[in-house]
């Protein structure tokens, strides 16, 4: 495993990283408390030190797995979590398909919902506290940053950022954040087959001259860069990929054949896949949905496997421009992706 601390920081994470989605929300399948520990575990054997939660992943359950799984190992792991969504008063989301339930970002709400996943979690810190699934309104909202400050200055949080979602989007939300407020992290989707708006995210930071570094999460397209899908690929009915069209599945797999030149007998394409993201320094780590152990180990190896070489990243780049040689497709994205036009002068 290698490690990558963010900018003016002392926060070091793995480079790869445990997102608890998978095992606590029921999205990819159930899993039972000692079956979720026990990916956990591995994953801190093979050298993962960040793992990613959410108060609202199975209504706290993904904390209070952290808490069970690393009882006295709290200093040897960085605990991430995300707060915004009022999931006491108004349930999960866990079984509403793609809606979501209210959210709530008063400073209020943002220190109860803190204090409350610190219980879950068994601490007296969390290392990376990230607004989830933010919208506009709040990043210009002086008062939801004048709580995240007041709970650094108490020290509950040691760092902040947001976490940008649930679905590919959400442009200026994500500039806005970096040019507008200090924050450390922003997570977000990207990966070789959806690389805008990520792409772009990137670069405003660094014309803004921020210190700012990017949590990755569906670093392989929803499996599709893990390269195993085929045309006849079905999947389970609680599984959130069985609601996609089949149009998805067909062109992933159509583009995916593009990309095997990536792999090799020291490299796989999910592992390229992570490659690829670790090539860009603003990443401080991925967030691979991870739900079996072999599945793990490879992406936990992925840091030791060959870089990407510049021819590759070259190719992969053209291949991109040209949709993989693949049937065009309308982006649907969420969120700020515009701007309004500013009024002509008088």
């Amino acid at each position: 495993m290698q490690f990558r601390t963010y900018k003016n920081t002392d926060l070091t994470v793995s480079e790869v990283g445990f997102g608890l989605w998978t095992v606590s929300t029921g999205w990819w399948g159930q899993f039972t408390e000692g079956e979720a520990i026990a990916l956990m575990h591995k994953a801190f054997d093979l050298g993962i030190t960040l793992f990613d939660a959410a108060d609202t992943y199975g209504n706290g359950l993904s904390e209070e797995l952290i808490a069970k799984a690393f009882p006295t190992q709290r200093d040897e792991i960085v605990i991430a979590t995300k707060v915004g969504y009022d999931f006491v008063t108004h349930g999960e989301t866990r079984g509403r398909g793609q809606r979501e339930i209210p959210q709530d970002f008063s400073p209020a709400a943002i220190v109860h919902a803190t204090e409350a996943a610190l219980q879950r979690l068994k601490t007296d810190r969390i290392d990376l506290l990230q607004l989830h699934n933010i919208r506009m309104e709040q990043i210009y909202d002086d008062a939801v940053w004048t709580a995240l400050d007041q709970l650094k200055a108490d020290g509950k949080i040691r760092h902040y950022g947001v976490a940008l979602g649930p679905a590919i989007g959400w442009l200026f939300e994500g500039v806005n954040a970096i040019r507008e407020r200090p924050v450390t992290s922003v997570q977000h989707i990207y990966n070789i087959l959806e690389q805008h708006p990520g792409c772009a995210m990137h670069e405003a930071a660094a014309d803004a001259g921020k210190d700012t570094m990017f949590l990755i999460r569906v670093t392989h397209s929803s499996g599709m860069l893990e390269g195993k899908y085929t045309p006849e690929t079905v999947f389970p009915p609680n599984d959130h990929r069985n609601h996609r069209p089949r149009s998805w599945l067909l062109n992933g797999v159509k583009k995916v054949e593009q990309l095997r030149f990536l792999e090799g007998p020291d490299r796989t394409l999910g592992q390229a896949a992570l490659q690829w993201l670790l090539a860009d320094e603003r990443v401080a780590s991925t967030l691979p949905n991870i739900y079996e152990e072999a599945q793990l180990i490879e992406f936990a190896r992925a840091p030791e496997t060959p870089r990407l070489s510049d021819d590759e990243m070259v190719r992969v780049a053209e291949l991109y421009r040209n949709n993989f040689g693949a049937e065009a497709e309308e982006p649907k994205f969420k969120g700020t992706m515009e701007l309004p036009a500013e009024p002509a002068a008088a």
